[in-house]
């Protein structure tokens, strides 16, 4: 059983205080850019663990910090359904006569993944992915026929072989890359043009539901997902992307018996060693996680972090989509080790009434990826609810497993 969070913050004070003499008389200079810092010694002596949490509130200079900070001691926005584009007028009209739920639910969008980057601050992205191994299979675009909007030509990509990035087939289907191998260059376009970000991360949701059909309209049966495609979803990522380029359950785990073992044992990367990469993050469970860890209990070759059960083998990062309720839950897991996902809002809910509950809750957890529809201000057209992180810049120091010297990070 996880020790409690505040448990944890009181060890890792007391740790920090039996170190102060550390931080304060090295703090002030960073060491060469080049030089092998262990983990636990020289400036990042208290650094990594809590930060400070002594009358010494001097910031950390932000050199020190990308040095000793890791992967998993911040706190960052993402979106959800990253590449979502506005439902074609006369399909969501048609929606709200059968399911407006259905119909108020999917009334968000988002700019495009280049621009969440740069000018929202966004580094967590979330791309639904629908398998397609020959080609065409989602081209029909059946919504539109119904709602009586004058056949087109399908754009092109769609008859392409590949994972396509959409939210509903046949209904929601706007997609500011519909390919997923367009996403990702997307992403890896804008990474080479800013070489020293923060990791950005990248959650995938693998899609192979049918639409409930009662009336026989004929919507497509998705291609059903399993071995052959989670293999293939793994080239199209390597594809873009080099190992050098990304962060991996492999690179985590180096000599420990296992993943957890690893995250367990203060394994995450530091900010200096995830400057400019990704990591990538599976949103299913169940059996979509145990085909793709099968024969691999610790994700080994893998490219994916699985949404995964503490006490497993594989288990670095847990899903948590619902902080109110959970809070110290997902302070218990952060404090341990894990990463985590939560959500700020519920698709247009909070953004129709302007509760910020939810989202204070999740900002207050430590999860390190808070996702949202609605990241900067003016982008829900209901109400002026957004969410972004308090004093992020793009991120701030998690509130969790970090102390008071440390300061937003850019």
């Amino acid at each position: 059983m996880l020790a409690s969070a505040r448990m944890r913050r009181l060890l890792a004070a007391a740790a920090c205080f039996l170190t102060s003499s550390t931080i304060v008389t090295t703090a002030a200079a960073a060491p060469p850019a080049d030089a092998p810092v262990p983990v636990h010694a020289g400036p990042c002596a208290g650094v990594q663990e809590a930060t400070g949490t002594r009358a010494d509130t001097r910031p950390i200079p932000d050199q020190l910090l990308r040095r000793c900070l890791k992967l998993n001691q911040i706190q960052v926005i993402g979106t959800h359904n990253s590449y979502k584009q506005p439902v074609t007028p006369e399909v969501l009209a048609l929606l709200r006569l059968f399911d407006p739920e259905l119909a108020a639910s999917i009334e968000y969008d988002h700019a495009t993944l280049a621009e969440q980057f740069s000018e929202q601050e966004v580094r967590q992205i979330e791309l639904d992915v629908f398998a397609d191994s020959q080609g065409g299979r989602y081209a029909g675009r059946l919504g539109l026929d119904l709602a009586g909007v004058p056949d087109a030509a399908p754009p092109p990509e769609l008859l392409e072989p590949g994972f396509k990035v959409l939210h509903v087939q046949d209904l929601d289907f706007n997609s500011s890359c519909l390919n997923f191998v367009a996403c990702l260059q997307q992403v890896d376009d804008w990474s080479d043009a800013h070489p020293a970000h923060l990791p950005v991360t990248i959650l995938v949701e693998l899609k192979d539901e049918a639409i409930r059909d009662p009336l026989g309209v004929g919507f497509v049966v998705p291609e059903p997902i399993g071995p052959e495609q989670l293999d293939a979803l793994d080239a199209e990522i390597r594809s873009v992307f080099d190992e050098d380029e990304m962060i991996t359950p492999d690179d985590v785990r180096a000599g420990h018996p296992t993943l957890q073992d690893a995250v367990l044992a203060g394994g995450w990367p530091t900010l200096r060693e995830s400057a400019g990469k990704v990591l990538f993050l599976m949103d299913n469970g169940d059996a979509d996680r145990d085909a793709y860890r099968l024969g691999r209990p610790s994700l080994e070759g893998r490219v994916l972090f699985t949404n995964a059960t503490p006490g497993d083998a594989d288990a670095a990062f847990v899903k948590v989509n619902q902080p109110l309720g959970n809070v110290d839950r997902i302070q218990d897991l952060v404090a341990a080790g894990y990463v985590v996902r939560t959500r700020a809002d519920e698709p247009t809910v909070q953004a129709r009434t302007g509760d910020t509950t939810q989202r204070d809750a999740a900002f207050a957890s430590g999860a390190q990826w808070v996702s949202t529809d609605y990241p900067v201000p003016g982008s829900s057209p209901f109400s002026d609810y957004h969410a972004a992180i308090p004093d992020g810049d793009p991120a701030r120091c998690n509130p969790v497993n970090t102390g008071p010297r440390c300061r937003p990070v850019g």
